[in-house]
Order: C-alpha cells, then structure tokens, then sequence
C-alpha cells in the first residue's frame, strides 16, 4: 500500500499536465481552427517548463518516474492490438534487414565522431549506442558491461532527453518540407527518435498509419540491443583507459529484451488472429493514448536542462552531429528501398 501512495503525488502531477496540455489543444483548435501542436507535444513542453522552473522533490520522483517507464510501456503494449501481422509484412524483408545494419553502422559512425571530438571512449560508446538503438534504455544496458562511471551515465542520459524532445518537435516539420508520404514518414521516425515513447509522440500528430509504422520499425530496433551487448562485452576489455579499475556487474536479460517487446507482440498476434473484439479496439487505443500523454508530461519533468548546459561543447557536438549523420542515413535507406 505504501509503495502505491508513494507514486500518486507524481502520476496526479503527471495527469494535470496531461489536463492541461489537453485543455490548449482544444482551445489552440478552437482559436486558430486546427491542433497545430497536439497534447502529447504540449505535455512534453509543459514539462520541460515546469522542470525548468521548479526541481520536483523526494515526493514527486517515483510517481514521475513510474508515469514515464510502466504507464509508458503498458501503453506499448495496448497499441499492439492496433498493429496487424499485415502492417508489419508490408514493412517487407529488405527493409527488417536494413534496420538491423543502420543500427551497426549507426554506432560505428557515432562512435568514430565521439573520439574524433575527443570524448573518453567508454562515454563515446554510452552515446553511440543511445544514438543508434533506444536512448537511455541503450546506454542502462551497455553502462555495466563497459563499466561507465556515474557522470558518464548522467551526461548521456541527459543528452538522450533534450535532444530527444528536440526531435519529436522537429522531426514532424520535414514531412511538408520532404513531400513525405505517411509511410516513409513512419520509417524515418522509426529509424531516427531515440525512444519508443518519443515515437509515439512525432508520429501520432501525423496519422495513424505512421504511428504503427513507426513503432514496428522502432521495436525492431530495440530488439538489437541484446546482440548489441553481447557483441560489446566481448571487446569491453579493450574500452578501459590507462589504470582504471573494473567492477563487473551482473546484466539482467530484461536490460536486453525489455518485457514490453514480448507484450506488445502477443497483441499483435491476437490482433491479427481476430482475437480481441473489435468493440474494444477503440477503448484500448484511446487508454493507450492518455497514457502516452501522461507518460509525455513525465519526459518532459525529467529534462534537465541544467545538467546539459554543463556537459560541454564536444559532448554537445558528438551527440548532435550523430544524430544528423542518423538522419542522413535513414533517409538514404527510405530512398535506397524506394519506399512509398
């Protein structure tokens, strides 16, 4: 019981945020006649601001923390029933294939640009995988097997958030500018956001079917974190700088393959066996969907702009210019496949 109080001041906090994001929508359509900024994107601001002006307590922390990890990934696993066996056979071989190697190619580059830029190489790593696979997720995973320090952790995690937010506000404005089509819209933000939840918030404004896209292709991705570290702890002797002492520790195979991969494909299955009734298809996709918003507020509180400003300038470059050089690359791939 106590553990369930715990977490209510920051999940109540998370869902007036969720309110209120929803209330400037409606109203933002009301003024102007369109939602130009939907609230899952206004719920990200909203918590970006208030973090900004107002450091949430002890209090706060675990309901923030449990409304951007568990909500967030019951929320994945409901919007499987909104994904069928045929959206992910459209995807096709070729392209399943090709994200498995813009994810190694991604983190070769990446990590070339950090020690170009002369970032320690156990941090260039901690960016490079965060980069290439799935943000913090990515860099909880390979820290224990390289052996990262506590600032390096910090530093890449709080990279992965901003730049994170930047590009879901970002991202959406290169469909008018690229002549996109919903489909290649999907595959780019699938190839190029860094974490499951920040696809969800650019693809959704943008239609449905760029949603499902776009989280197919991103789970895709972060099915490559398990071969990922298990290919880096076979050279993670190598990354070790002059004198520095080692402490192993152990890695969970949930840090590999988060449970809410396997979730969301058995509802994909049962979706396309025709085994959920289509009368709660629209209940679960719009739960799915507050709970994204809720889940959007608490990234938002969780960015640290602070903590960013005092990384530096080559953190900042390394960080910046992998993801472009990302960006390059997947929209090299959407051409390369001819994807409609």
């Amino acid at each position: 019981m106590k553990s369930q109080l715990g977490i209510l001041p920051g999940v109540i906090l998370c869902a007036v945020i969720t309110g209120l994001a929803t209330l400037l929508e409606m109203l933002e359509a009301r003024l102007v006649g369109e939602a130009f900024l939907e609230a899952l994107v206004l719920a990200i601001l909203l918590g970006v601001i208030i973090r900004t002006a107002w450091q949430p307590g002890a209090m706060w922390r675990p309901g923030i923390h449990f409304s951007a990890k568990t909500l967030l990934e019951v929320a994945v696993v409901m919007l499987g029933a909104s994904v069928s066996a045929k959206t992910v056979a459209a995807l096709g071989v070729p392209l399943l294939i090709s994200i498995a190697v813009v994810v190694a190619v991604a983190i070769v580059i990446s990590y070339t640009i950090g020690r170009l830029l002369k970032l320690p190489r156990k941090m260039a790593l901690l960016v490079a995988c965060g980069n290439s696979i799935c943000g913090n997720s990515a860099i909880a995973a390979v820290a224990p097997v390289i052996g990262a320090d506590g600032h390096d952790i910090a530093t890449s995690i709080a990279f992965t958030a901003v730049l994170g937010v930047i590009t879901v506000l970002v991202l959406p404005l290169l469909v008018p500018l690229l002549h996109m089509s919903l489909t290649q819209y999907g595959v780019l933000a699938g190839l190029t956001v860094y974490a499951v939840p920040q696809v969800l918030a650019a693809t959704l404004p943008i239609g449905a079917l760029s949603n499902q896209i776009g989280t197919v292709v991103k789970l895709v991705r972060v099915l490559m974190l398990g071969p990922v570290v298990l290919m880096i702890s076979l050279f993670a002797s190598k990354l070790n700088e002059p004198g520095t002492v080692v402490v192993k520790r152990k890695l969970k195979l949930q840090q590999m393959v988060p449970w809410f991969i396997g979730g969301f494909l058995v509802m994909l299955l049962l979706r396309s066996a025709d085994l959920i009734p289509h009368l709660a298809l629209s209940p679960i996709k719009h739960i799915a969907s507050v709970l994204t918003t809720v889940s959007m507020a608490a990234l938002g509180l969780g960015v640290d702009l602070r903590a960013v400003a005092k990384a530096g300038v080559r953190v900042t470059a390394a960080v910046t210019i992998s993801l472009i050089v990302l960006g390059v690359i997947s929209l090299g791939l959407i051409r390369l496949l001819a994807i409609a």
